[in-house]
């Protein structure tokens, strides 16, 4: 057990501590959502991840994403796997430069106790979702973050005991309403939240 673990444990306890590092989770997708997330569960004490994207990371992505100006062009699962790394040098990341479609979601994430669904357009958050409803895992979704302001209206829906999806359900990315640092930050944290207070709650179901 490293430092940082150590003084996490003195934190939340040696208990939850060991709940939380039994869990393996699956992150469809490193951009805004899948990055931020990523950090607030390292930060947790969640160490055993499998990170899934295909992008390299644009100037662009820097006003939201969890990335660094001299990092641009690199494999954005590369990146984020580094960037954990100096939050936990002993976390486990299975990082795949890999795009998700059809043929290969349901085996991507088959080890995985939870799987955030972190991406941008519709049909992949539609095709990760119907590909583990009805599965044992946890999924956590995302629906409604562009733009700024009213904030407050970022809210945890319950859809299922094992399907959360974060966000006002309203407010989709666009011209208008582009994807800007506090409300996906806002959102990533609140799915990173579900997570934890869901382990520490039901950890029987991995035990």
């Amino acid at each position: 057990m490293n430092y940082f673990e150590k003084s996490l444990m003195n934190t939340i306890g040696e208990k939850r501590l060991k709940k939380i590092q039994k869990v393996k989770i699956g992150i469809a997708g490193a951009g805004g959502l899948g990055s931020n997330c990523a950090f607030n569960l390292v930060r947790s004490g969640f160490k055993n991840f499998k990170i899934v994207d295909f992008d390299i990371i644009d100037y662009s992505n820097l006003n939201r994403q969890f990335f660094y100006y001299n990092q641009v062009g690199l494999p954005k699962v590369k990146a984020l796997k580094e960037n954990l790394m100096q939050i936990n040098p002993d976390v486990n990341i299975e990082d795949s430069q890999i795009k998700l479609n059809k043929d290969n979601m349901d085996l991507i994430f088959n080890d995985c106790d939870v799987v955030v669904e972190a991406f941008d357009k519709a049909i992949y958050k539609k095709m990760i979702v119907e590909t583990y409803i009805n599965s044992k895992k946890l999924i956590v979704s995302a629906s409604g973050l562009g733009g700024w302001g009213n904030s407050d209206e970022i809210k945890v829906h319950k859809i299922k005991d094992n399907f959360y999806i974060v966000g006002d359900l309203i407010t989709e990315v666009g011209e208008k309403t582009p994807p800007i640092s506090p409300r996906v930050n806002i959102t990533a944290a609140k799915q990173a939240d579900i997570i934890l207070e869901y382990i520490l709650r039901k950890d029987e179901n991995f035990g």
